[in-house]
């Protein structure tokens, strides 16, 4: 069964962000056993999707993470501002 994980990092980004029209996920790059996902948000919203200390993006990157290991695969996200 092969996981969107666009779609899932995606679904998990823009209920924290004030402009959801501005949120791009997008799969750089994918190999045998490491996939490389990048969010792009509105300037505005960084700080609501990494939160405090990183708590929120670390939530995001375990979600993610979980997910590709039950395919044996580890997965990178990176988050950025545009």
């Amino acid at each position: 069964m092969a996981v969107n994980y666009e779609k899932l990092v995606e679904n998990l980004v823009v209920p924290l962000v004030v402009h959801p029209e501005d949120v791009e996920v997008k799969k750089l790059s994918e190999d045998e056993d490491r996939i490389v996902v990048q969010v792009l948000v509105h300037n505005d919203d960084l700080g609501r999707v990494i939160g405090r200390n990183g708590r929120i993006a670390n939530a995001i990157r375990t979600i993610a993470y979980a997910s590709a290991s039950r395919q044996h695969k580890k997965i990178t996200i990176d988050i950025d501002a545009f």
